[in-house]
C-alpha cells in the first residue's frame, strides 16, 4: 500500500484524530448519501467493509445487518470494536485471508471506501479480484475515492493531491480496475460529499 505516512499525516494513524479529522471536513454527510444513495442495504444483509477504520459508517446502516469490517491498522479495529463489538465483527487482516461459513454463499456487499487510490494497479486489481470472488452473483461492489478530472476548481484539485493516498486516479482510470473482473460497473462523480471542495469517484459494480 503506498501512502504517505510521515510528517503532520502520520498523526491520522491515531484513531481519535481521524476520526475528529473526517467529522470536521463533513464525513456524516458523506456517509449518510452514500449509504442512502449508493450502498442502500437492507436488513440482515451480509456486508463486507475492507478497510473499515473505525467503523463509523456501520451507525448509518440497518441495525440488524451482519457486518464484518476489515483493516490492517490494530489501533483502528481495537477502536472499532470498542465501539461496535456488540453489533459487528472486526477482523485485524486482509480480507483475501478471511474464509468462513458465514459467507460460504457470498455477500451481498462489498466495500471499498477510500481504498483503491492507497493501492497501485498490481494490489488494486488483486482487491477487486478478492471483493469479486466473495460476492455472491448479483453481489454489489461500492467503492468511493478521491479522483481527478478536468473539470474540478484548483483547490480541489490541491487537497485531493496532498491526501495520504499515492494513486490518484481518473474516473476512467478507477473505471478500468473493476472492469477487469466486473461487467457492470456504474461510475458517479461527486463534488457535494464533504464541507470543502473536493472531487470523488463512486462505482457501482455488480457481479
Amino acid at each position: 500500500m503506498s501512502q504517505v505516512t510521515h510528517g503532520i499525516r502520520s498523526i491520522l494513524s491515531h484513531p481519535a484524530i481521524y476520526d475528529l479529522t473526517q467529522n470536521i471536513l463533513g464525513a456524516g454527510r458523506s456517509r449518510k448519501k452514500l449509504v442512502k444513495d449508493y450502498i442502500r442495504a437492507e436488513p440482515r444483509d451480509q456486508l463486507l467493509d475492507i478497510g473499515c477504520g473505525t467503523a463509523e459508517l456501520l451507525p448509518y446502516l440497518p441495525e440488524d445487518i451482519d457486518y464484518v469490517g476489515f483493516d490492517l491498522s490494530p489501533r483502528y479495529i481495537e477502536a472499532a470494536r470498542k465501539r461496535y463489538g456488540a453489533r459487528a465483527r472486526f477482523e485485524c487482516m486482509d480480507i483475501a485471508d478471511f474464509d468462513d461459513d458465514m459467507v460460504k454463499d457470498g455477500a451481498d456487499i462489498v466495500l471499498a471506501i477510500g481504498i483503491l487510490h492507497h493501492l497501485d494497479d498490481e494490489l488494486a486489481h488483486a482487491l477487486i479480484d478478492t471483493a469479486w470472488s466473495k460476492l455472491r452473483p448479483g453481489g454489489r461492489l461500492i467503492t468511493l475515492d478521491g479522483t481527478l478530472t478536468d473539470s474540478q476548481s484548483g483547490l480541489a484539485r490541491s487537497l485531493i493531491l496532498r491526501d495520504r493516498g499515492q494513486n490518484i486516479r481518473s474516473p476512467e482510470g478507477y473505471r478500468a480496475l473493476a472492469g477487469t473482473d466486473f461487467s457492470s460497473v456504474h461510475l458517479t462523480v461527486r463534488e457535494d460529499m464533504l464541507f470543502v471542495p473536493y472531487t470523488h469517484c463512486i462505482m457501482e459494480c455488480t457481479r
